[in-house]
C-alpha cells in the first residue's frame, strides 16, 4: 500500500526509538531516590489500561493458555523493569542504553544453549565483540549495583525474547502483553506495599509518560514489522543509541567518553553485520528459489 514501504518502515522504527529513548529519560528524571517498587506498580495498572482499546485481540475464551511460560516471562520482566529504573536512574543514559543492548546477543547464546541452534562464525564473533564492549564500556573496576541492575535488564530481555518461542502459536501480541501484565500485579503490589514509600503525585505524572512512550514505541514496532519483513528494516532498531547520546548530552550534560564510544561500537556493529548478512543471505535464496 502507499506509503508502506521499506523507507517509511526505517523512518518509522527511527523515531519510535526517539520515544523509548524519551521514556527512559522520563525515568531517569526521577533521580537516584525513586521508590522502584512504586514505580513499577504504577506503570504497570497504566500499561494495562493503555491496553483496554484492544481488548478484542484477546481470546478470553483460553485466556491461560501457555500459563507456564507465561508466568515465567511476566516474572523476568518484571525484575527486569526494576532493574531498569535502577540502571537508568543511576547510570548515564547512553551507557544505561549501551548495555541494553547486548539482548539480542545473549539471544544468541540461549538459542545455542536451549534450542541447539548452530551457532555461525559471524554470530560467535558478534557475542564475543558484544561482551568484550561491555566490559570496555563497565571497565571492571567501575562495576556497580547500577552495572549490574544494567547487564539485568540485558538478561531479563533476552530470556523473555527466548521464551515466546514457546507460548502457543496463534496467540497475538496483545494477548500475551495483557496475560504478562495480569501476572505482574500481585508481585508488583506486594513490593510496593513492603516498600512503603510515601506516595508521590509526582511518580504518577512519570509513570504516566514513561507507559505512553514506550507503548508508543512498541506500536512503531509492530506496524514497521507488520508493513516490511523484519530483516530489511530491524538495524534502525539500533538508532536508539544515537537517541540516548543526544538526549543525556541535552539533558544531563552526559557528553559519552572514548570507552563507550568503543563499547558500543564493539556491541551495535556486529549486529548490524549479521543483519546484514542475513538479508543477504535470504536475497540470495529468493534468487535461486526463482
Amino acid at each position: 500500500m502507499s506509503g508502506k514501504t521499506v523507507n517509511s518502515a526505517i523512518l518509522l522504527l527511527i523515531l519510535g526509538n526517539g520515544m523509548a529513548i524519551v521514556s527512559d529519560l522520563i525515568v531517569k528524571m526521577q533521580g537516584e531516590n525513586v521508590a522502584v517498587f512504586q514505580f513499577v506498580a504504577v506503570r504497570l495498572v497504566i500499561m494495562l489500561l493503555l491496553l483496554l482499546p484492544f481488548i478484542k485481540k484477546v481470546n478470553f475464551g483460553n485466556l491461560w493458555e501457555g500459563g507456564r511460560i507465561q508466568f515465567l516471562r511476566a516474572h523476568i520482566s518484571y525484575a527486569g523493569i526494576c532493574c531498569m529504573v535502577v540502571a537508568l536512574s543511576t547510570l548515564p543514559l547512553a551507557t544505561a542504553n549501551a548495555i541494553f543492548y547486548a539482548a539480542p546477543l545473549l539471544v544468541v547464546v540461549l538459542s545455542v544453549l536451549f534450542f541447539r541452534e548452530p551457532l555461525s562464525k559471524a554470530s560467535l564473533l558478534a557475542v564475543i565483540s558484544g561482551f568484550i564492549g561491555i566490559l570496555v564500556i563497565l571497565r571492571p573496576l567501575e562495576i556497580s549495583w547500577s552495572a549490574i541492575s544494567a547487564i539485568g535488564v540485558a538478561f531479563s530481555l533476552a530470556i523473555s525474547a527466548t521464551l515466546v518461542r514457546k507460548l502457543p502459536k496463534g496467540q497475538s501480541t496483545v494477548h500475551s502483553m495483557l496475560v504478562s501484565q495480569i501476572m505482574m500485579v500481585p508481585i508488583a503490589m506486594a513490593l510496593a506495599v513492603w516498600e512503603d514509600a510515601p506516595f508521590d503525585t509526582d511518580t504518577l505524572y512519570y509513570a504516566l509518560g514513561s507507559a505512553v512512550f514506550i507503548s508508543m514505541y512498541n506500536a512503531t514496532v509492530f506496524m514497521s514489522y507488520k508493513w516490511v519483513s523484519p530483516q530489511q528494516v530491524t538495524s534502525a532498531e539500533y538508532t536508539g543509541m544515537v537517541w540516548a547520546i543526544l538526549l543525556g548530552v541535552l539533558f544531563f550534560d552526559e557528553v559519552p567518553d572514548a570507552w563507550l564510544i568503543v563499547g558500543s561500537s564493539l556491541i551495535i556493529l556486529p549486529l548490524l553485520g549479521i543483519a546484514y548478512l542475513e538479508r543477504k543471505r535470504k536475497q540470495f535464496g529468493q534468487l535461486a528459489a526463482s
